[in-house]
């Protein structure tokens, strides 16, 4: 009897595993389901719906969510409005969803006493039963009906009255996928979540069912377009034959009422029209640039527009020809108006192949969008908005507000923010990133003196105009997770709501995630909340502080750490460290003059370290290592200390997981997927610690006052110790490695060996570390032995599981750890790590911690 009730109370709260394609969209049963059923309709009316649109869609998904949230099947029947219902008794509570316009047709009454709705607005009335779903059009009816099953999914079948409208007009989604697989990492560029699914071999796939199922996702955030191909465009996505794939793709859209978008490649005329041409103001390519803006409107009559980048990073631009950015925009703006579509154009411009510290002190990258699009305010057309990266660098774990939102008086703009963990850890890492763009929304500009906050200025309010709003960078892919980990997911949905509703709090939208994606259990919400809040702090505090950047490495993947690699390259992204000091000096009266491109207000809070916050005092000026912060620290002790706190949270969140096993909504799949990934990154995190104290260590010569830094009593290296088939390796950078060396194995056909006797431990039980680089080269195996019995087994193929950017090298982006808890060891035993390599892997060992039980060296 007792195996039966557990069995039913696993059916009950929903325990089998799931694989996250659902997402928060899970409409998974809750608790108090039978207290509510009573108060759900009994029917659903769809007011002059169509199969394929959204006001059709909304009544699918209240029928489904009944079903699935409460357990109550309820009919869909869908009515044209000017006629009225029929066929329901007056005892009969109905949950109503149409547009305004339909209601009122048939209600002519109702208008005066409905509250004003802009575009992609609702109106939800729950009464007794009833329920009144209006949107201002098809669209915000569909936001309307997925807002109700949000509170019903939480156990919330209360009556209430709500209206809400979106916070800014644009709200858009940036895939960057490619026709191909290639590009940076596989067919989505800077993508850890499997392949594209809208592309394949050249061609939008046929089978597009993810499509569908991701504008589902996103129509239940109030994402109202997508554009679905990489920035860097490929000019063949605009081929006939491709253009007719991406009609499939809109028509996949169509039902959520997601748009869809398109980047295009600014040399397409030449490369792909055979012009002699692309400059914007040559009439030959106005007219192939018209014909094809006519040519998509003719497959796709809902396209939103396009999405440009242009002359950054070697694309091509308008600059090519001596013109103006604005010229280049406007180019594609006069050619959507007709068809009544919008141009979002990127401020990401700078060229690298000019940047150069060392010729120039005042070079900057930080300027470049501020210059380029200097005296260009007023010269855009009124269907162009500029998408602006948050920071003026790339994606970095901390950055000032871009400038340039408080330039653009006259002209729309839309704030791009990166769902995608480029370089704060690729979804391997938790990052959850909602709080860091709350700061930046609520961020001030002062402009004229008046309050002038990020959100403000993109939501057309501060500076009124129609246009302006969100782009998210989300590159999602085929792994059922969607972005390749569970957790990561709150990121996506914190962008939504946030895009909607820029004074939503973080941990507010954090604790609905959790509650939809696993279940409303206190402790559930508890330990999620509290590492996830945990964790943008801790990450910043292990890769790179005080406004530094993300210390990792450059050139390659973006992942692991090297800040040797941010100085001596055209990238920009320069800390300028040396023997004595560091950081960036954009400062007006001595360096970049950066500081200037802010009003006056900021810029003279930004122009002298006394008034420079601490968390961005490197990124705006050079200071000696010991130059005393607010907290009183000096900034290079502050690195040390902040290292070992930020990786020793990170520690923490794994045994904070460790407690939700089998409680409610957590089923075994997805409790082991995400403490894989917490194991992962606890062990990382001490990979970013070491190597970025130990650079700054060795460049500075300061030691860390408490005597932390490359000292390591439980350490044994690998390159120390007994090798047979073993050779040591030098490690390049020097910091990825313990003592910058590790060993490998002298071929890559044969086992080695590593032993090394434990003549220093006292008898008793430890937790054993290894420390070894696992590259994306093959798999090697290793197998960890004390005296004749085997600890463990591991193979190298976190390629596979991890999602993030491979690599080749025995580099900080491969290094990784594995512990083995609660091992027996006697004095004088023997530690033996035997190494298989495969192919080109060859089983790499950095160290090996006997550490005390609980204890990370």
């Amino acid at each position: 009897m007792r195996s039966l009730l557990l069995l039913a109370a696993i059916g009950l709260h929903g325990a089998a595993a799931e694989d996250g394609l659902n997402a928060w969209l899970r409409y998974a049963r809750v608790d108090n389901a039978k207290h509510c059923q009573s108060k759900l309709p009994s029917t659903i009316v769809t007011l002059n719906a169509t199969e394929g649109f959204p006001v059709y869609t909304a009544g699918q998904e209240l029928s489904k969510g009944f079903d699935g949230i409460i357990g109550k099947k309820v009919d869909v029947d869908s009515i044209v409005a000017s006629r009225g219902r029929r066929g329901h008794k007056s005892r009969d509570t109905t949950a109503t969803v149409g547009t305004v316009a339909a209601y009122v047709d048939s209600n002519p009454g109702a208008a005066a006493r409905l509250p004003e709705l802009i575009d992609d607005g609702f109106h939800v009335s729950v009464s007794c039963g009833n329920v009144l779903i209006l949107g201002q059009n098809e669209r915000g009816a569909l936001y309307g009906a997925f807002h109700y099953l949000t509170r019903l999914a939480q156990g919330d079948c209360s009556d209430f009255t709500l209206t809400s409208n979106p916070g800014a007009p644009i709200r858009w989604v940036n895939q960057w996928d490619n026709m191909q697989d290639g590009g940076t990492h596989g067919s989505v560029e800077r993508g850890y979540g499997g392949d594209s699914i809208f592309f394949w071999d050249g061609k939008v796939r046929d089978d597009l069912t993810r499509a569908g199922q991701y504008a589902r996702l996103l129509a239940s955030i109030g994402i109202n377009a997508v554009v679905v191909n990489n920035v860097n465009a490929d000019p063949k996505t605009l081929t006939p034959a491709n253009m007719d794939g991406l009609a499939r793709i809109a028509n996949a859209f169509r039902p959520y009422g997601v748009q869809l978008g398109v980047s295009l490649n600014f040399a397409a005329p030449q490369t792909l029209g055979g012009l002699s041409t692309f400059d914007p103001l040559d009439q030959g390519v106005i007219d192939w640039w018209q014909g094809i803006a006519d040519a998509l409107y003719q497959r796709i009559p809902d396209m939103v527009g396009y999405l440009v980048k242009a002359n950054s990073e070697g694309q091509p631009g308008p600059m090519t020809y001596n013109r103006t950015l604005a010229d280049g925009a406007n180019l594609f703006a006069r050619t959507l108006k007709p068809h009544g579509g919008i141009i979002l154009f990127r401020a990401f411009v700078y060229d690298h192949r000019t940047l150069n510290q060392t010729l120039d002190w005042k070079a900057d990258r930080a300027n470049a969008a501020g210059d380029y699009f200097e005296g260009l305010d007023d010269k855009f057309d009124d269907n162009v908005a500029i998408q602006i990266k948050y920071g003026p660098i790339d994606f970095q774990v901390r950055e000032p507000v871009s400038p340039l939102f408080s330039h653009l008086r006259k002209t729309a703009s839309a704030i791009e923010l990166q769902i995608t963990q480029e370089y704060l850890g690729q979804q391997a890492h938790l990052v959850y990133l909602a709080p860091m763009w709350k700061e930046l929304l609520d961020f001030d500009f002062r402009v004229d003196g008046k309050r002038s906050t990020t959100a403000d200025i993109v939501g057309g309010r501060r500076f009124p105009r129609k246009l302006g709003g969100f782009a998210g960078v989300v590159n999602v892919g085929t792994n059922t997770t969607w972005l390749g980990s569970h957790l990561a997911m709150s990121n996506l949905y914190a962008y939504g709501k946030l895009a909607w509703d820029a004074s939503a709090s973080p941990e507010g939208v954090l604790k609905e995630w959790i509650k939809l994606t696993f279940s409303d259990d206190h402790k559930v919400v508890d330990v999620i909340t509290k590492m996830s809040m945990a964790s943008w702090p801790a990450y910043e505090n292990y890769s790179g502080n005080l406004g530094i950047q993300t210390l990792t490495d450059i050139l390659l993947g973006h992942y692991g750490p090297n800040p040797g690699s941010q100085d001596g390259n055209p990238w920009g992204q320069w800390t300028r460290a040396d023997a004595d000091s560091i950081g960036m000096d954009r400062t007006v009266w001595n360096g970049t003059g950066f500081t200037g491109q802010y009003p006056p207000e900021i810029a003279a809070m930004y122009e002298r370290p006394e008034t420079t916050p601490d968390n961005l005092m490197l990124w705006f000026h050079h200071v000696p290592y010991t130059h005393k912060l607010k907290s009183g620290k000096t900034v290079i002790q502050h690195f040390y200390d902040a290292h070992y706190e930020g990786s020793a949270t990170a520690q923490t969140f794994p045994q904070l997981w460790r407690k939700l096993e089998g409680r409610r909504g957590i089923d075994r799949e997805r409790y082991e997927h995400v403490l894989y990934r917490l194991v992962y990154q606890a062990g990382h995190s001490l990979v970013w610690r070491d190597s970025v104290n130990q650079f700054y260590f060795n460049k500075s010569s300061i030691p860390d006052a408490r005597g932390r830094v490359g000292n390591h009593p439980y350490r044994i290296e690998a390159e120390a110790m007994s090798l047979e088939g073993y050779r040591a390796y030098r490690v390049s950078p020097f910091e990825a490695a313990s003592g910058a060396r590790c060993i490998v194995t002298e071929t890559n056909s044969t086992r080695a060996t590593a032993s090394a006797v434990l003549d220093r431990v006292a008898t008793g039980r430890y937790d054993v570390a290894v420390n070894y680089y696992d590259m994306a080269l093959g798999n090697a195996t290793w197998e960890l032995y004390v005296g004749a019995d085997r600890v463990g087994r591991w193979k190298g193929d976190l390629e596979y599981n991890l999602g993030r950017a491979p690599s080749p090298y025995i580099d900080g982006q491969t290094a990784a750890r594995v512990t083995f808890p609660g091992v027996k060891i006697k004095r004088g035993s023997t530690l033996k790590i035997v190494g298989t390599p495969d192919g080109l892997e060859p089983a790499p060992v950095d160290y090996i911690s006997i550490l005390p039980e609980g204890v990370v060296d």
